[in-house]
């Protein structure tokens, strides 16, 4: 129902920078809330930042150093990451909160993920 097209992951040195973006397409029609997450190995996937109505939040961890915006036109999702630290390395995930033409309710969906690697 809801197909994802991310990019911008790779690999950077610490104390680079890295921009994510995230188109979301198909049978969509709203979306409430768009962001990332993340999983880094052997730990549990988690929230870096989300926008909704104008309003974000971030993790505690990246704050001041990632920023998130939308293009509500495009159905797209940026992730500005500067000072990027070797603990950011994970797997990012994209993630809508939409109702699709095929179910009305609010649902969450996700991307298939970019490798981001912070080393150097």
């Amino acid at each position: 129902q809801v197909e994802f097209v991310e990019s911008g992951g790779g690999l950077v040195q610490p104390g680079g920078s890295l921009r994510l973006s995230c188109v979301a397409s198909g049978r969509i029609m709203s979306i409430w809330a768009m962001g990332w997450y993340r999983q880094a190995p052997g730990k549990q996937r988690e929230l870096v930042a989300i926008i909704s109505g104008g309003i974000t939040h971030y993790a505690d961890s990246v704050k001041g150093r990632i920023t998130i915006s939308r293009d509500n036109a495009k159905n797209t999702v940026y992730l500005q990451m500067n000072s990027l630290k070797p603990e950011d390395t994970a797997v990012y995930y994209c993630y809508v909160n939409a109702r699709t033409v095929v179910d009305d309710a609010l649902k969450n969906y996700w991307g298939q993920g970019t490798q981001v690697t912070v080393s150097s």
